[in-house]
């Protein structure tokens, strides 16, 4: 074999194993990155691993062509966004993307899919894809490329390639705190459901869609808004989740809270108060976050009646809940045990003696245990249920205080502090 043989044959072999490796081949992974625990979630040739919102497939209105994923732009507003199957709760995403002029849409994630919503939006934080220069209306600064839409909008470190030119965009959820990258730079960086986050989510466009950003874990979602945008390179991480204590209460207001029925529900001295109202039906004071996961700790203070209950894996509807309890009651009314709203009823109730440890009129504190599908409470330090329920581990909901009908009630609470696992 000659020289110039020689040479082409190794050329060969050298682009061949760049290509397996990865390199700079679209939809790819390189050696690295598969070490990092990256994983393609569009192969370049296929829509698998995505279905339509709400839809069994992936809609007419996106194609792959040439290792691209494109959204024709056939759609509108609703029906033609498209999920992984799979869900995700901390992650780093990256993906490459190209829009037609005018054109408009966005990444989501966290997304729900539930038939009561229509569309990935009215969940999903979304990072707002755009063309800032050709889009045919006024933009506000939280319209436009790389800002969270309608909460946080992008910094001046932002660079936006012009139309018809890959960008790069990469989102990290690392355990709440979020941020944007685009073309390199970090352009957006938030504490999600903090004090400020829920100030902009009950002040701007949000407050009218209240599971907006309820929930840690989702579908990672793509937008048909109707107009044309391509995708490529579209790669997720999976991170750790980390199990730091997270403050339910701020002792200051009922941020992070959502009132249900016409009970009062308020803060004084820097402690949570409920008592009985006009009506003197149920009340319920709901966590907009849903959990799945966790260990609850809550101090309460019966200082009137106090039936009461800690709920949690819930829904809440008007003022009719559908869910599991850990029940607060005045002596030998089975504080402590668990008790299932709208369904089997009383699933543990405290043998004779057991509630000794109930303080009433003084500060107790539960602790709620959720795991799977064991639930496990206990009352001042002492177990009072460990239930093994497998309707409860299918669960996920909200964390809600309770305030019982019948009238006369008052109960106090302090420190509700959660840990997810």
């Amino acid at each position: 074999m000659n020289d110039r043989k020689y040479l082409l044959c190794l050329l060969v072999v050298i682009t061949s194993a760049c290509g397996r490796q990865g390199g700079n081949t679209p939809n790819h992974l390189t050696q690295r990155e598969e070490r990092d625990g990256w994983k393609l979630l569009f192969d370049g040739q296929t829509t698998n691993g995505w279905k339509g919102y709400n839809q069994p497939e992936v809609g007419p209105g996106w194609i792959v062509r040439d290792g691209v994923l494109t959204c024709q732009g056939v759609g509108g507003d609703i029906g033609g966004d498209i999920i992984t199957k799979e869900k995700y709760d901390n992650f780093e995403l990256k993906l490459e993307w190209k829009i037609g002029e005018g054109g408009n849409s966005g990444i989501f994630y966290h997304v729900i899919e539930d038939e009561k919503y229509e569309a990935a939006y009215e969940t999903g934080p979304e990072y707002q894809l755009i063309d800032d220069v050709g889009f045919p209306q006024k933009l506000e600064t939280w319209q436009q490329a790389g800002a969270d839409y309608a909460m946080y909008t992008a910094n001046e470190k932002k660079t936006l390639k012009p139309v018809g030119e890959w960008n790069t965009s990469r989102i990290v959820f690392d355990n709440g705190h979020a941020a944007h990258w685009l073309n390199g730079e970090k352009i957006v960086e938030f504490e999600s459901w903090s004090d400020d986050w829920h100030a902009k989510r009950m002040t701007g466009k949000w407050k009218s869609y209240p599971d907006y950003g309820i929930a840690g874990n989702g579908h990672i979602g793509l937008q048909d808004h109707g107009d044309k945008i391509e995708f490529r390179n579209i790669k997720i991480r999976p991170l750790p989740k980390k199990s730091v204590p997270i403050s339910l209460f701020n002792g200051k207001d009922l941020t992070g809270w959502r009132i249900h029925g016409t009970e009062r529900w308020f803060v004084e001295n820097g402690e949570l108060v409920c008592e009985s109202g006009p009506d003197e039906q149920y009340g319920y004071l709901a966590t907009y976050r849903i959990w799945k996961d966790f260990d609850l700790s809550v101090d309460f203070k019966q200082e009137a009646d106090g039936n009461s209950g800690v709920f949690f894996r819930s829904s809440v509807d008007g003022v009719k809940i559908s869910g599991w309890q850990a029940e607060v009651a005045p002596p030998d009314h089975d504080t402590g045990g668990i008790y299932e709203s709208y369904g089997r009823g009383w699933l543990v109730q405290m043998p004779p003696g057991k509630e000794r440890f109930l303080k009433m009129g003084e500060w107790n504190t539960m602790r709620i245990r959720a795991v799977g599908d064991r639930v496990q409470t206990w009352l001042n330090g002492e177990e009072m249920a460990d239930l093994t329920d497998e309707k409860i581990g299918d669960a996920v909901g909200v964390i809600a205080l309770q305030i019982h009908d019948g009238g006369g009630i008052r109960v106090k609470w302090r420190n509700l502090v959660i840990k997810p696992l």
